[in-house]
């Protein structure tokens, strides 16, 4: 083996890797898990309207549904699955299983009563799950892109733009009203505008902090994607609906779709392709006997 192949060898087992245990089942969850329970949370506001929402709860559910399904697949004993009720008082992921009952309870009750209250409640549990969802990625301390305090927010509010984008996907249908859906694709631009602030931020963020050279790759992949086609065209296409074109009804639909998929996308990436772990650092670089320490070492590092 020759002396570059050894030091290559190095390098690879201390700098930063790429991890593999969570893979597209886990992220599933925060794909579907954050636009349903965002959905449940406009789904409920908009019921204050009267709108009838019984369809919107229906889908929500089924969509946190489906990513805790993917999650439980992803895990060689699946009844083991119920270890994740021990660490309530420490465990994000353990608060996000114990929110999703009580969704799937008081949303059987919405639908079986009709009753405002439990619409309402539907929705708050909802936000929680979001919110749980988005913890949980901050408390993994292991990858840099997902501990950052800027990736929480972001998170969060991509999982409420997504809900208010599925409910600007349906508004033609369950909101006939034109200052209803006028209503709803407002909502819809300004989350839509929180969203790329906090995503820029985010970005900005890593690029200063530091942050491993496959993460910072990752994300720079996707964001002109994200920013034209997940966040501009819908903005576009939600103007359009706002000032009552002519098949406003339509642009609402795709906007909406587009919206999710782009929220989709950076989720995907995030959890899956810029997952990168911490690797070896060292604050400052130590000297043996006299002279003065060198910069700090992080091998596999961009940024900072």
């Amino acid at each position: 083996m020759s002396k570059q192949s050894r030091k290559m060898r190095a390098g690879d087992r201390v700098g930063p890797h790429q991890q593999h245990n969570w893979d597209w089942r886990a992220a599933s969850n925060f794909i579907a898990g954050g636009a349903g329970g965002g959905l449940l949370a406009f789904a409920a506001f908009a019921s204050l309207w009267g709108v009838d929402v019984r369809a919107l709860l229906v889908a929500g559910m089924a969509l946190i549904g489906t990513g805790l399904t993917c999650v439980w697949f992803e895990i060689g004993k699946p009844w083991r699955a119920l270890n994740v009720y021990r660490h309530l008082a420490t465990s994000w992921m353990t608060r996000e299983a114990a929110v999703a009952p009580f969704v799937f309870g008081s949303g059987v009750l919405a639908l079986a009563t009709g009753q405002s209250l439990f619409v309402l409640l539907t929705g708050v549990f909802g936000a929680c799950f979001v919110y749980a969802q988005a913890r949980i990625l901050a408390a993994d301390k292991g990858i840099p892109a997902w501990r950052h305090p800027r990736c929480m927010p972001l998170i969060a509010a991509t999982g409420f733009a997504e809900g208010a984008s599925l409910l600007a996907v349906a508004a033609p249908f369950v909101i006939p009203q034109v200052a209803g859906q006028i209503a709803v694709a407002t909502g819809v631009l300004v989350l839509l505008l929180a969203r790329v602030l906090l995503w820029r931020n985010y970005l900005a963020g890593l690029r200063t902090d530091g942050a491993p050279e496959g993460s910072l790759r990752a994300l720079s992949s996707i964001n002109g994607r994200f920013l034209t086609y997940g966040n501009l065209l819908p903005a576009i296409l939600l103007l359009v609906g706002v000032l009552g074109a002519p098949l406003a009804g339509a642009a609402l639909a795709i906007a909406g779709l587009a919206a999710v998929a782009g929220g989709w996308l950076f989720k995907y990436t995030l959890v899956r392709r810029a997952a990168f772990t911490q690797g070896f650092a060292l604050p400052h670089l130590p000297v043996r006997g006299r002279g003065t320490s060198g910069p700090a070492v992080k091998p596999g590092w961009g940024g900072a």
